[in-house]
């Protein structure tokens, strides 16, 4: 062979071998970036629910017929109550409204139960209204009755999910399905966004609450109970008969699998741990009936499920058979690439039958309308979903029903928390608790004897019912605006005063006398969505613990009640207590929790614990995503867990070994974030000696200042600041005392995230408080005069800046804007940086 030849073989196989590598190396990269398909065929098929009836779609054909483009499209567009009025019913005749999660009659969410109806009434007979020659089709009402009818004072609040998975009772599931579409009749609504089905894989997702179990076989269960108590029994004649409501399968699909468990993440799950998993209840659901699926706002493999068709249309409505409608999230559509809240044929075109437009509704008729005519929204795809919309019209009976107060159960406000829906809501919690320690038989307690009850938990219905409670994320309730519900605390007094023993209530865990036994009730506070994602389960402040160890120290037995809307790493609070019980989130009947706890006055057992764990408890802060079945399964409590009063209760000391490295707890940098204060800092405004701290809803001090809840990016992760003119006004970040001397000598600074809506017409102040009431001020306002209204926009305030006017930052505890001048501004957060 020569040289030439040689040479040309070896060049042969290393072009080959560059060849081979250039093709693997493009394979990963495509591997990398093309998200995997979906294949309908692999998926189940069902029955598709209620069977399609002639005389209904001859209906919805006459009717369909007659409709204008405007019409058909108003249709498919949902409004929030807080930015839609019944004349605005009557002039686009838009298919839906609902009540957010701050959305109420008058901007309060604290309404008065009797300030509903005539508002259901006035949207129904708007929309009934023909004068103007349009067709007839009464308005759906949906609120987000999760668990009970919990935008309502007076309502009966049921446990949250998480509690409710651990009963392994489906047949209770049907029972508050039925008692919650009851309750929701009373005020006028028609549709509950409930049941949510997802299988949270993560706890530090701030819906995991939500989520009925980890376990899909147990939220497959539970997908037919509850979605046939809120709507009734397929194929009889309870089903959407005048004492139900249309339920909402949610969220489609896969929200509870999203890596690091982010609200609104992107799930990277296979696609047979997307449908086997996350895709479980959804088949039961369906078979039972389901009328309506609302897409979710997370992404598989980074698209977005508003706008994923294979998974909307192809597998949902074409292989699942799903015939009923498909309702989008808070402006989900927003979020796919090239849309707004105002303009989005993807979504549409993907499969959402109806837009969750709160406050960008009418722009969005407007494009719609013309999208349509363009031909970017197929004229067969609005007919579609037009055409599933008033199907389910017809099916709840709408075009039969007399105006909502005309309607039986409407209006009887003593079915609101009436005594038999109390009885179940109190038999639930007790079927929740979930008993993970009870050494040397320490529970039940003697009713006789006197009790010490402390803790953040003890006397607070608000943190017992959690997120979704009156308002969106349940903070500031008070138990007065609770007034058929019972604490924890008051039903412990109940039972131990009724036998003759003594109960004694202690806000910090002191005590006159030595109490024969202690119970520390503690948790989470309340939140909601994406407010709640944390970053280990880490996440309760050191006084339940110090209590509890104090109490041990003097001899106290003492049982720890543990409020929270996931399982937690509080493996040194179970050490530090006799007994260890699981809450969850049991809702207004606290009674239940004593029910368990305290045996009756003749010494017997009063009622069991039933619970069991549907979620594995984690054996560190970092364990925060656990896999049954798997080798490395090795949770501190396995899913299933759970004693009663004939076991053992005895555990040795456990290992306390949190996996934190201590990095985790830095100062947090953010100061204002996702619309809210972050801990310890609280959002308060003034006017004159006016003062209220801003919460949740729509807050008027005098006619000086309004805030109110805007959307940016997200629902609610923004607020709007209103000044008048009419006075002086303040909107301050305070807290108590914080020392930011370190982040001053590393010159770090103030990121403000901001949007000008109105031009300030005077001075505007930047107070900085430190100490004891000392103050001083820095003028900003000629920057802010020459921002451009309307656009988001950052800027830096050095903290030297702030120290300049004399500011003692060692002690800092107000940031405050103030002015007498009108002027609106909108922030989305306030965090500490490092200075340009």
């Amino acid at each position: 062979m020569n040289i030439n030849l040689v040479s040309l073989l070896i060049g042969l196989v290393l072009i080959g071998g560059l060849i081979a590598y250039l093709a693997t190396a493009v394979k990963r990269i495509s591997h990398r970036s093309i998200p995997p398909t979906i294949t309908p065929e692999n998926w189940p098929i069902t029955s598709g629910g209620a069977p399609l009836e002639p005389e209904i779609e001859t209906r919805i054909d006459g009717l369909m017929a007659a409709m204008t483009l405007e019409e058909m499209v108003g249709q498919t567009i949902q409004a929030d109550i807080s930015h839609v009025t019944p004349e605005d019913i009557r002039h686009y005749r838009l298919g839906a409204i609902l009540n957010g999660g701050n959305s109420a009659p008058g901007d309060n969410v604290r309404a008065a139960t009797e300030d509903w109806l005539p508002l259901a009434d006035a949207f129904y007979e708007a929309s009934m209204d023909t004068s103007n020659g349009d067709q007839a089709i009464p308005i759906l009402w949906g609120t987000d009755a999760v668990h009970g009818h919990n935008n309502i004072i007076s309502a009966t609040i049921f446990p949250h999910n998480i509690g409710l998975g651990a009963t392994r009772n489906p047949a209770l599931m049907e029972q508050i399905g039925a008692i919650t579409a009851r309750e929701v009749i009373v005020t006028g609504m028609d549709w509950t966004f409930a049941p949510t089905l997802a299988v949270a894989q993560d706890s530090r997702w701030g819906r995991t609450y939500e989520s009925y179990s980890e376990n899909p076989d147990l939220v497959a269960q539970y997908a037919k109970a509850i979605v046939t108590g809120l709507q009734g029994e397929l194929g009889t004649d309870t089903f959407l008969s005048r004492q139900h409501i249309l339920a909402t399968a949610k969220h489609f699909i896969g929200d509870g699998g999203t890596q690091g468990g982010k609200d609104q993440g992107n799930n990277i799950d296979s696609e047979i741990k997307l449908r086997d998993r996350h895709g479980a209840g959804y088949p039961p659901a369906i078979e039972a009936g389901v009328q309506t699926v609302m897409a979710s706002f997370s992404a598989w493999h980074g698209q977005r499920l508003h706008g994923h068709q294979p998974l909307l249309t192809d597998v949902l409505k074409d292989r699942m058979g799903f015939n009923g409608f498909v309702i989008g999230d808070w402006n989900g559509h927003a979020q796919l690439p090239g849309c707004s809240t105002t303009s989005c044929p993807a979504a549409f075109n993907a499969g959402i039958d109806m837009f969750m437009a709160p406050d960008s509704w009418r722009q969005l008729h407007k494009n719609t309308v013309a999208q349509v005519q363009s031909g970017d929204i197929a004229r067969s795809r609005l007919e579609d979903a037009v055409r599933r919309i008033l199907r389910v019209k017809f099916r709840l009976g709408l075009f039969e029903k007399p105006k909502p107060s005309e309607r039986p159960l409407a209006g009887d406000y003593s079915l609101l928390a009436h005594p038999n829906h109390r009885a179940v809501a109190r038999r639930a919690v007790r079927e929740t608790l979930v008993l993970l320690k009870n050494q040397d038989n320490l529970l039940p307690l003697a009713a006789n004897q006197t009790l010490l009850v402390t803790g953040d938990g003890a006397n607070d219905i608000g943190q017992q019912s959690g997120g979704w409670t009156l308002s969106w994320q349940g903070t500031g309730n008070t138990n007065a605006q609770f007034p058929n519900g019972t604490s924890i605390w008051a039903g412990i007094r109940h039972a131990v005063e009724t036998s003759g023993g003594q109960a004694i209530l202690s806000t910090d865990g002191s005590y006159s006398q030595i109490p024969d036994a202690a119970i520390v009730v503690f948790g989470e506070g309340p939140y909601a969505e994406f407010r709640g994602d944390i970053d280990t389960l880490n996440c309760l402040p050191n006084t339940p613990l110090q209590q509890l160890q104090e109490l041990r120290a003097a001899g106290i037995p003492t049982v720890a009640v543990l409020l929270s809307g996931r399982p937690l790493w509080v493996t040194p609070e179970i050490n530090a207590a006799g007994a260890f019980v699981a809450a969850w989130l049991p809702g207004s009947e606290g009674a239940g929790v004593a029910d368990v706890l305290i045996r009756q006055p003749n010494g017997d057992i009063n009622a069991d614990f039933k619970g069991k764990l549907p979620f594995s408890w984690p054996r560190t802060a970092t364990q925060t995503r656990v896999d049954q079945g798997k080798n490395n399964y090795e949770p501190l409590f396995p899913y299933g867990y759970g004693l009663t009063y004939a076991d053992s209760g005895n555990l040795p000391q456990l290992p306390e070994i949190s996996g934190l490295d201590g990095t985790e707890n830095t100062q947090n940098e953010a100061l204002f974030a996702l619309g809210q204060p972050m801990a310890p800092w609280s959002l308060q405004a003034s006017v004159g000696n006016e003062s209220s701290v801003v919460i949740d809803e729509r807050i008027q001090l005098e006619n000086a200042l309004t805030i109110r809840s805007i959307d940016r990016a997200a629902q609610e992760d923004a607020q709007q600041f209103t000044w008048s003119g009419q006075g002086s006004a303040s909107v301050a970040i305070t807290g108590p005392a914080q020392d930011y001397m370190v982040p001053l000598h590393y010159d770090m600074a103030l990121e403000i995230q901001y949007r000008i809506d109105t031009v300030p017409e005077g001075q505007v102040k930047l107070v900085i408080g430190y100490g004891d009431d000392a103050k001083s001020d820095l003028d900003i306002t000629r920057p802010l005069v020459g921002c451009p209204p309307g656009k988001w926009l950052q800027t830096h305030i050095a903290l030297n800046r702030l120290a300049a006017t004399g500011a003692d930052l060692s002690q800092l505890t107000i940031l405050a804007l103030e002015t007498a001048a009108p002027f609106s501004l909108s922030i989305s957060d306030i965090r500490l940086v490092a200075k340009d």
